[in-house]
């Protein structure tokens, strides 16, 4: 590496670790409904669910393009945290992004919040379940009007509930 790049990456490493590091406890939440934050342990988590769907929803892994079967749900219904059981999507807001990943224009109203993610170093904006925290993937700004938003989703984060079947319990 050249003396120069050595010296950039010393002047603005400092800034960068600074800024992920603030990221990673800082989570844009605004419910509009009044919905408690679920504070449960993660060893609860890791015992609850499968080691890929707790992967992805609390160590912020990814699952592959074109694993999920929700990427092909084409029915009304809702589409549900995995972990908590909250209802986060409508399928009226879903749609074909060709990513491999199931997408979205539009979460429900306060049902998703945001934060900074730098792990491929340059900055995405991350989003997780409000209520329990569960990554669900990353908001992209090439979507489909109204909103020109992807929400890309993992699958394997989500539950999806058909129109005309009751919605299961929220877990506690």
């Amino acid at each position: 590496m050249s003396g120069m790049r050595a010296g950039l990456l010393f002047l603005f490493f400092p800034a960068w670790a600074r800024e992920r590091g603030k990221e990673k406890t800082t989570m844009k939440a605004k419910s509009t409904d009044g919905i408690e934050p679920l504070n449960k342990p993660r060893t609860e988590w890791r015992k609850l669910l499968p080691t890929e769907q707790y992967s992805v929803l609390f160590e912020e892994s990814t699952e592959r393009p074109f694993s999920s079967p929700l990427n092909e749900e084409k029915r009304p219904g809702t589409f549900l945290c995995a972990a908590c059981r909250l209802p986060l999507f409508s399928s009226e807001a879903k749609f074909d992004s060709g990513t491999g990943w199931p997408s979205f224009f539009q979460p429900l109203p306060g049902r998703v919040g945001t934060k900074r993610d730098f792990k491929l170093v340059l900055p995405r904006t991350e989003y997780h379940c409000v209520r329990c925290g569960g990554h669900q993937g990353h908001v992209f700004n090439d979507g489909p009007p109204p909103t020109k938003l992807r929400y890309c989703n993992n699958g394997i984060a989500l539950e999806f509930v058909p129109e005309g079947q009751p919605l299961p319990e929220l877990r506690t």
